[in-house]
């Protein structure tokens, strides 16, 4: 009630936990054809200069130009930078951010590809509207966590792969090299303007390829529905919330839906790459997912995710470039998943054993109900073809350690971890998911 002239104004003192969530999200066009009206999509913008950030693999299937053809339609010059980095590492952003800043300016970016090429996009976006280098702008510990000072520049995400999310984030992943580390930058101004989500780009995927990128569009579902609900957060002021901010009722009903539409359409887009309403499936539940975890969060299976793509030594992924050894982030998310979820399934029960029921309504578990959602996901990752654990991408008991070190620096999403782990609690995950069968 508003109060009277004259009368003392009161307030209501803080709570001591949080009390408010927050929601955000790039504007979506999603169908068959969505792609082709990118050109008018980027006048609403005025933009008049882009550039096209693409990867050698999406570049020789066409899309990439036939969509820039698509923009200079509308009287837009376009430029192309398809030298991204599946995996990017912090090498591979400079040489974006270093053409793009050399054959500058532009008004606009257009990211065709999949997280790698987006994520690639999103730094030179960041570094062509803001001075600094990359590490001032990467999370710390690792770099030192910069906020842009200035906005970014339009950027239409086009993701021809379905998993990464990175459409609807505000982060960008990659791997520093010399620290042998995959960290991130993340803000609220990296998150694109756009997302054009054409089910039609995600039909030349590898079966490798949907099954890694697959599993990560079910552990952003799976890990934002189980997440901490942001009411057990201590309360923000404004200046300090954050992107995730726990689970969330918004958030939930996108996970829900991503992992029902996931239940049937992963094994069959895995299995046939030509079926379209699979295909179609796995595109929406991507976006919903991206649409939840991206204000929810994720946690530990993606914080150990980290580590296990950065110390990669020697493995060679089915339907990824073979040049150089690489655990897709897909795959390395879901490889500790199932002893994750067996170690915060105390936490919030009733949340775990739902999404076991919404991936697997039939599944009957007459074990220890802790175990019902990690064997609904071993199950499934065998029948897709995932590897049987950290075992099988060239790690054994003795990198735990170093893996749980690595782990540990990825303190954005093990805060929002619905149970707190500890050094112990994180080496005996990973000790668990040597080998998962």
């Amino acid at each position: 009630m508003p109060a009277r002239a004259g009368s003392e104004v009161t307030t209501v003192p803080p709570t001591e936990h949080e009390t408010v969530f927050t929601y955000g999200a790039p504007a979506l066009k999603y169908g068959t054809g969505a792609s082709e009206e990118i050109g008018y999509d980027l006048t609403q913008y005025g933009a008049r200069r882009v550039l096209v950030v693409t990867d050698p693999v999406v570049a020789a299937t066409g899309w990439p130009e036939r969509i820039a053809e698509g923009i200079r339609g509308y009287g837009i010059t376009t430029e192309t930078f398809d030298g991204v980095h599946v995996e990017p590492t912090d090498v591979s952003l400079q040489k974006a951010v270093d053409f793009a800043r050399g054959s500058g300016p532009y008004d606009a970016f257009v990211a065709v590809g999949g997280g790698s090429s987006i994520d690639t996009a999103k730094a030179a976006n960041l570094l062509t509207s803001n001075d600094g280098e990359l590490m001032d702008y990467v999370n710390a510990p690792v770099g030192a966590g910069k906020a842009p000072a200035n906005p970014l520049k339009p950027l239409v995400a086009v993701p021809t792969t379905t998993g990464t999310g990175s459409e609807s984030t505000t982060v960008c992943v990659l791997d520093v090299l010399s620290l042998r580390v995959k960290s991130g930058i993340s803000h609220l101004r990296l998150r694109p303007s756009l997302a054009v989500v054409d089910p039609r780009l995600t039909v030349s995927q590898p079966a490798g390829v949907t099954a890694a990128s697959g599993m990560d569009i079910l552990c952003h579902a799976a890990e934002s529905y189980t997440a901490k609900p942001y009411t057990e957060f201590a309360r923000k002021q404004p200046e300090q919330r954050v992107p995730y901010c726990g689970a969330n009722p918004l958030a939930d009903m996108f996970a829900e839906k991503s992992l029902q539409l996931l239940s049937w359409a992963l094994p069959a887009a895995v299995r046939d790459g030509e079926n379209l309403a699979a295909r179609e499936a796995m595109a929406l539940a991507a976006t919903f997912a991206g649409l939840g975890f991206g204000n929810a969060g994720v946690h530990i299976p993606h914080a150990n995710a980290y580590p296990i793509a950065g110390q990669v030594r020697d493995f060679h992924p089915d339907g990824y470039p073979g040049d150089e050894a690489m655990v897709p982030h897909g795959m390395a998310v879901s490889l500790t998943a199932p002893a994750a979820f067996r170690f915060t399934f105390s936490a919030a029960p009733e949340r775990h054993l739902q999404v076991a029921r919404l991936l697997a309504p039939d599944f009957e578990w007459p074990g220890d109900l802790a175990d019902h959602l990690p064997a609904v996901l071993t199950n499934l990752m065998r029948e897709i073809g995932i590897p049987a654990g950290i075992g099988s991408v060239g790690y054994s008991e003795s990198d735990v350690d170093s893996l749980v070190s690595g782990t540990l620096k990825q303190q954005r999403l093990l805060a929002t971890a619905p149970r707190s782990a500890s050094e112990e609690d994180l080496a005996d995950i990973l000790l668990a998911s040597v080998n998962l069968w």
